[in-house]
C-alpha cells in the first residue's frame, strides 16, 4: 500500500527516536546515511514540518536530542562570503552567464572541501545526529552523492539524515524527478513509500 505525503512525514519522529537511528544499529557495517526523498512541490510543507514538528519534537525528548542542522545552500554561501567572492560571483554570473560561474565555482565548491566545511560547522561530539536540507537551493553549485560521499570518513558514528527533493530508490538519486540519476547506494531510505 503506497503511503502519503503526509503518512511519510509522521514517520519521520519516530524513526529519528529510535535507538536503531541513533545507534546506527542494524546497519551491518554501513554508516548510519538515511535520506527522506519527497515530492520538490512539496518544498515548502518540507521545510515547515522540519521546522516546525521535527526540530521542537527532538528538542523536547527527555533527554532532548541534539540535532546539528546545516541548510546546503547557505553553507555555499557562508564558504563564498568567507573568501569574499559572493559579490563578485554575483557580477560574474549577471555578465558571463551560468556556466562561466560554475567553471569557476568548481575548485572552490569540490565536495571534498564543502564536506571538511560542514563538519567544521558542527561540534560532532557534542550532537546525536547531523540534517542536511537546501539539497534543490544549492543545485547546480553541488552534488549530492559526491558529497554524500566525501562526509563518509569525516561523520564517524554520527548518524546524518539529508532531506532530498526528488527520488531515492536505494541505488540512485534523482533530483527534482528530473535530472539524469546519480549513482549512491550507500545511504538508506528514512521512511520507504509502501508499506
Amino acid at each position: 500500500m503506497a503511503l502519503s505525503f503526509e503518512e511519510r512525514l509522521n514517520q519521520i519522529l519516530p524513526k529519528l527516536t529510535s535507538d536503531e537511528f541513533l545507534n546506527s544499529k542494524g546497519l551491518g557495517n554501513e554508516i548510519g546515511f538515511w535520506i527522506f526523498d519527497y515530492p520538490p512541490e512539496r518544498e515548502l510543507a518540507m521545510r515547515d514540518f522540519l521546522n516546525n514538528t521535527i526540530l521542537t519534537a527532538l528538542n523536547k525528548t527527555q533527554p532532548p536530542i541534539r540535532v546539528g542542522i546545516l541548510n546546503l545552500f547557505d553553507v555555499v554561501i557562508q564558504l563564498l562570503e568567507e573568501r569574499k567572492l559572493l559579490d563578485k560571483v554575483i557580477e560574474m554570473q549577471r555578465l558571463k552567464g551560468d556556466e562561466a560561474v560554475m567553471a569557476a565555482l568548481r575548485p572552490i565548491l569540490k565536495e571534498d572541501k564543502l564536506a571538511q566545511k560542514v563538519v567544521s560547522l558542527v561540534n560532532l561530539e557534542s550532537i546525536h545526529m547531523l540534517i542536511l536540507s537546501g539539497v534543490g537551493s544549492a543545485y547546480p553549485m553541488l552534488r549530492t552523492h559526491t558529497l554524500l560521499s566525501a562526509l563518509h570518513p569525516l561523520l564517524g558514528r554520527t548518524p546524518l539524515l539529508m532531506f532530498y527533493p526528488g527520488r531515492y530508490d536505494g541505488y540512485s538519486l534523482r533530483l527534482f524527478n528530473k535530472l539524469s540519476e546519480d549513482h549512491y547506494y550507500r545511504a538508506f531510505r528514512l521512511v520507504p513509500e509502501e508499506q
